[in-house]
């Protein structure tokens, strides 16, 4: 009796451990499951992890401090007394048309079919729309040139941006400048995004970032560009678009220096 109770109780502990290890066992591949969803849930839908963001060397401060001037442009964009609004926007539109122009021309040698497949800043594409409303894929030089192309025969036809005195302003006149700027802050982004480094090797960043701060601070104050249109480089424009901080006065001969507890000097 003793002998077969032995035996049972041997049984009966070989089943608690099959079972303790199948315990086990599903535990671990409870774990594991939910291990593989929170993993997932770090990537996207397709299982992939999105790709890490581009280091921007053009937001680098080295590169953001370099203007070619450093008064307040806010000023400098200002609608003068005397001056009609329309004739203020018709200058300074065809202003930054040359300008963007000419920066353009500077690097247009690294900007080819194959090195920019595609009209892009930052994780947009543009796309080119043509006169019957057609939308088509192009390269990046092949979109400047549309867009400089149309922008020119736009500011050199007088029924659009009229020279003769007493000539008046079309009533599209607003919406034609609104598109010339949408389209020149296209070339603006795809500059920083895809040929910055080419323009610091010119050592010509300086004039880049002063243009840039020039154009976004005078379509923000005519409101010529949506916000969501150039909310790709607000982090540039909030940087090269602050306002210039106040130069101190010059202290007196005779005046006492202003205390300081280091006698440290900060410079801005």
């Amino acid at each position: 009796m003793v002998g077969d109770y032995c035996s049972i109780s041997g049984e009966n502990t070989d089943m608690h451990s099959q079972r303790n290890a199948k315990s086990g066992l599903s535990c671990k591949m409870v774990l594991q499951a939910v291990g593989k969803v929170l993993r997932k849930s770090k990537t996207k839908p397709n299982g992939k992890k999105p790709p890490a963001e581009e280091k921007k060397q053009y937001l680098e401060a080295e590169f953001t401090k370099v203007r070619v001037v450093d008064f307040d442009l806010k000023e400098l964009v200002l609608l003068p007394r005397e001056i009609d609004l329309n004739e203020w926007l018709a200058s300074n539109t065809t202003t930054f048309f040359n300008l963007i122009n000419l920066q353009y021309s500077t690097i247009s040698e690294f900007c080819t079919g194959d090195t920019c497949q595609a009209m892009t800043a930052c994780n947009t594409i543009y796309y080119w729309y043509d006169e019957r409303g057609k939308k088509t894929k192009c390269t990046a030089p092949q979109y400047v040139d549309f867009v400089m192309s149309l922008v020119q025969k736009l500011v050199t036809e007088e029924e659009n941006f009229p020279t003769k005195y007493g000539k008046e302003f079309p009533n599209s006149f607003d919406s034609l400048v609104k598109k010339i700027c949408r389209y020149l802050f296209h070339v603006l982004a795809h500059l920083y995004w895809a040929h910055f480094k080419e323009t610091v090797a010119l050592d010509l960043q300086g004039h880049l970032n002063t243009l840039y701060a020039h154009f976004i601070v005078f379509v923000r104050e005519f409101n010529l560009v949506d916000p969501k249109e150039t909310c790709i480089m607000d982090d540039l424009s909030e940087i090269l678009c602050a306002p210039v901080p106040p130069t101190p006065a010059p202290a007196s001969p005779n005046s006492a220096p202003s205390p300081s507890p280091h006698n440290h000097v900060t410079e801005r």
